[in-house]
């Protein structure tokens, strides 16, 4: 099992989408360079989150690279164990409880740009989980080296 531990500093955020974009975890320095045989890699992404069955609660964020996505999810996920343990000094999480996270939102799924066809291609909550495993997979790796 892979297990994260975060380091909180600061207060809540009111959207943790866009929080998501701007705070780095402590292994970031640990990410692998894209490789140019994936099309994914470095395709412009937009994150489409509904956290509630309210559709005013709809928002949305855009990454360069969907390794940045993922990373945005991950942060946000990370936002809302902020918010629920506000005097924790550090959090830790497994995997599976990420995935809780994700499967709990209303709505999540993700734009990526295909340049061979100059379309956005739509990804579901699977595709999305399966990704965020290989970046989390990735990075553990690496960090073990």
């Amino acid at each position: 099992m892979t297990y994260l531990v975060i380091y909180t500093s600061g207060s809540a955020v009111n959207s943790p989408v866009f929080q998501a974009q701007k705070t780095r975890r402590r292994f970031d320095k640990t990410l692998t360079k894209p490789s140019p045989n994936n099309i994914y890699t470095m395709s412009h992404t937009i994150l489409l989150v509904q956290p509630t069955k309210r559709p005013e609660g709809r928002t949305y964020a855009d990454y360069e690279s969907v390794n940045e996505c993922m990373e945005g999810v991950c942060k946000m996920y990370e936002e809302h164990l902020k918010r629920m343990n506000p005097n924790s000094p550090s959090i830790t999480y497994d995997i599976s409880q990420l995935f809780d996270f994700i499967d709990d939102l209303a709505d999540l799924s993700c734009l990526v740009y295909r340049a061979d066809t100059q379309t956005y291609q739509p990804n579901n909550k699977d595709w999305i989980k399966e990704k965020i495993y290989v970046l989390l997979r990735r990075q553990a790796q690496q960090a073990a080296n």
